[in-house]
């Protein structure tokens, strides 16, 4: 049997990839983060999977389930939100299955910060604005950060920041960014892309804690933060279609 990390996308069942689909349908067994992974995402398992919400469930509780699937020879679909790659948290169950001689894939999905892009409508690497985008996290209640992974070091850069686990922390986001950014550094908080009821909150970093506030989120948001976020109208066109660059696939043009 082998079991499958299935990258299962923000919520919007429609960005599932054709693979992550196919598999869901066909494993017999089907374990889902329900706190992230939106029922219907799963609806497509086939009728009689044993399909388990792990949102309440421990590690050991997951592990489990699997040893029992492999007894069964019954492959695994394992759906977590958005990129298994990215928090996914995949790298602890991956050790278990190491020292158990099972079989697993990996299945990307579609992450946060693509998504909620796409619905923005908006480029993240605009020429001359942004050409570099890090994921990171806040450390709150979650495991430390490692040395030198700080929101100061990666501000100093300047780049877009896509901070995941950090809407309850606004306030110091805002304090550790703004002598980087600027307090009008703009900010849109994304909150359960993907879902229903998703939501986009703009601001600056000036502002986005008292907007986030009154909008009561505390948790399931990405922070996007950088000034590509802004109204710009006047920047540089990249050169990947300028007649005046060739490359491989075009010759110079005769102006």
């Amino acid at each position: 049997m082998t079991v499958y990390f299935v990258g299962a996308g923000p919520g919007d069942p429609e960005l599932l990839t054709l693979k992550a689909q196919r598999l869901i349908a066909a494993c017999p067994v089907c374990l889902y983060a329900g706190s992230l992974v939106p029922p219907e995402v799963v609806a497509g398992a086939p009728a009689g999977a044993r399909v388990l919400d792990t949102a309440p469930m421990t590690l050991d509780d997951t592990h489990a389930e699997i040893l029992a699937a492999h007894r069964r020879g019954e492959d695994v679909a394992r759906v977590h939100s958005g990129d298994p790659s990215l928090y996914g948290a995949i790298a602890e169950q991956i050790r278990r299955l190491h020292a158990d001689g099972i079989d697993y894939q990996i299945v990307p999905g579609v992450p946060a910060y693509a998504a909620a892009a796409a619905a923005l409508g908006q480029e993240l690497t605009v020429p001359e604005i942004a050409q570099s985008i890090v994921l990171t996290r806040v450390s709150m209640k979650s495991t430390a950060m490692p040395a030198g992974e700080t929101l100061e070091n990666f501000a100093r850069s300047g780049a877009t920041l896509a901070i995941h686990l950090g809407v309850r922390n606004l306030r110091q986001i805002e304090r550790e960014l703004v002598p980087f950014y600027g307090a009008d550094c703009p900010v849109v908080v994304a909150y359960r892309v993907g879902w229903p009821d998703q939501m986009f909150i703009r601001g600056t970093l000036s502002d986005i804690h008292a907007k986030v506030r009154t909008e009561k989120i505390t948790r399931t948001a990405l922070i996007l933060v950088g000034p590509v976020l802004g109204e710009i109208a006047d920047f540089r066109e990249s050169a990947l279609y300028d007649p005046a660059v060739p490359h491989v696939l075009r010759p110079r043009t005769q102006l």
